[in-house]
């Protein structure tokens, strides 16, 4: 019989050596956590807000369509080529494009992820007493060591005295420990910072769904009833519902204006008669930077111009057109304003249109130049281009109330001799006219009459009920932050007790998180009264030559 250790098999039923074992991977799990602790890291939050704030800018620099679609309108006038690419990724709504979306809502996962351990963490230290005290104080960059005249007692009673506002731990045997720590509320004011962060966050979001903004153009006189086909143009969340516009109506009464001697202005004053829904009136007042507060909505005085009342009778001498027509202001300090007027009802086969410029208080020069000398309405007069063909509405496509399309139309022109030459077309007909006058059109397409000119108001009707809770959480981080930056967080260790010769001894340490300059003078107050005081110096006598 052959002997074999122990644990040793046959070699017909000996196993094969285990292989060492492979690295194994992650897992989901494992992703997932690591993803989680990088998102949430300190790191990856600034970068996210670096990112929240870079992504803000073109919303800064570029027209977005929700606050004025006119300059986006524009924009892909003066741009034609790079407009469709910055519409295609966002750029003129920005703050509802999908990536910005991506990193605000990265930013609140990851606000959540780092404030909600961080509070739960400080709410645990905030019940539990300050730490013991070391048993050395040498390396301490603020200590003191002094002999007391007082008791142990009495140095105690006065210490904790001193540590008034500071949390308190006291421990009592041959040497009695004093711990104390006092700001708190610094990292108190850091959590309550990153929480309204999160509030900001949420408000905003929730706004951004429920919220509507509309802007109108109302002329003296007129009535602009609150609903949505009434809006020059709308914006609302995806969660607004017409159904939830309060049915108010508003007059414009009549507006007032005043300029300094510099002609800058100075006030705008717009008169309306607001009329609530059981049909209640009351007359109301709306100015720059103080709004109306109409049912749910906010009524902004947003902007002002002239709005002539011109009507246009056509070639056969019927009505074609009676109504005041708003001009856009090119000019905020002469109120130079551009507008154009389309008549497309003519009972001849060409429609008409006219644009050019409303001078206040114009005057034209020896050379033919329009200009106005000062915005208040001297001398109103309006100075327009004369066309005629197809306006293209006819198509039911939707156009630029403020443009004109002339491709399918013919531009009027005038004759002039020049050094015996033939006369031939060279520069655009002019129809100059002022308030009372009527101008006849040439080639037979009718008359133009200046009749009044009122005023206008551009109204921006705003609704957002998450605008008290953002500006509450702003409040709120503003506090939070200044707490976090300003309020030291302090730690101070006293230790009493007694030498050889039965003194009083004490010795004391203070330690502060961060830079603190007025360390040592903390530790100097919360030690006042225990030290023995100084001897006073008697100041020798001044010898003269008297005493000589």
């Amino acid at each position: 019989m052959n002997y074999r250790p122990e644990g040793l098999a046959d070699d017909a039923g000996a196993e094969a050596p285990k292989e060492a074992a492979k690295p194994v991977g992650l897992g989901v799990a494992g992703w997932l956590r690591w993803v989680w602790r990088q998102l949430t890291s300190m790191r990856v939050a600034l970068l996210l807000l670096l990112m929240l704030a870079v992504a803000a800018l073109p919303g800064a620099f570029l027209p977005q369509r929700p606050q004025d679609p006119a300059r986006v309108a524009q924009y892909y006038i003066d741009h034609p080529g790079v407009a469709p690419i910055l519409e295609r990724w966002g750029f003129f709504d920005v703050y509802a494009s999908p990536w910005f979306a991506a990193v605000y809502l990265l930013l609140f996962i990851s606000l959540v992820g780092c404030i909600i351990p961080r509070a739960i963490e400080h709410g645990k230290a905030l019940r539990k007493p300050p730490p013991r005290a070391p048993s050395r104080f040498k390396r301490f960059p603020v200590r003191a060591a002094f002999s007391s005249p007082l008791t142990a007692a009495q140095v105690q009673a006065k210490v904790q005295a001193n540590l008034r506002g500071y949390r308190v731990r006291s421990e009592t045997g041959d040497v009695t420990t004093l711990s104390a720590e006092k700001g708190y509320t610094r990292e108190t004011g850091n959590i309550v910072f990153h929480l309204a962060l999160v509030g900001l966050l949420v408000s905003m979001g929730y706004g951004s769904l429920v919220h509507y903004r509309g802007q109108v153009i109302v002329v003296e006189g007129d009535t602009f009833a609150n609903s949505r086909i009434a809006y020059d143009s709308f914006d609302a969340g995806p969660w607004f519902a017409d159904d939830d516009l309060y049915p108010f109506r508003m007059r414009l009464e009549s507006f007032t204006s005043a300029f300094s001697s510099s002609g800058a202005p100075s006030d705008f004053r717009a008169n309306v008669t607001l009329i609530s829904p059981e049909g209640e009136e009351s007359d109301e007042l709306i100015r720059v930077n103080h709004p109306l507060r109409a049912g749910d909505a906010s009524v902004f005085l947003m902007g002002n111009g002239f709005a002539p009342r011109v009507t246009v009778h056509d070639g056969a001498g019927n009505l074609a057109f009676s109504e005041p027509v708003p001009f856009i202001p090119v000019s905020t300090t002469s109120y130079t304003s551009r507008g154009v007027i389309k008549v497309p009802d003519t009972t001849t086969d060409e429609q008409i249109g006219l644009n050019g410029v409303f001078l206040p208080d114009g005057v034209i020069n020896e050379d033919g130049e329009a200009f106005t000398v000062s915005p208040e309405p001297n001398n109103p007069v309006l100075v327009l281009d004369l066309w005629y063909g197809n306006l293209g509405l006819d198509d039911g496509v939707p156009q630029n109330v403020y443009q004109l399309d002339t491709s399918l139309m013919t531009q009027v022109t005038e004759t002039s001799e020049n050094s015996g030459e033939a006369a031939t077309p060279d520069a655009p007909y002019r129809v100059v006219v002022r308030p009372g006058e009527t101008v006849e059109l040439p080639d037979g397409l009718g008359t133009i009459t200046f009749d009044d000119l009122p005023r206008y108001v551009g109204l921006d009707l705003r609704f957002d009920p998450t605008l008290g809770w953002v500006l509450g959480f702003a409040i709120a981080a503003f506090l939070g932050v200044s707490a976090s930056l300003f309020l030291p967080r302090r730690r101070v260790f006293v230790r009493i007790g007694q030498d050889d010769a039965g003194r009083t001894v004490v010795t004391a340490a203070a330690l502060a998180r961060g830079d603190d300059p007025g360390l040592s003078r903390e530790l100097d107050r919360v030690l006042t009264g225990l030290r023995e005081p100084e001897p006073v110096k008697t100041p020798e006598p001044v010898k003269t030559e008297q005493d000589t």
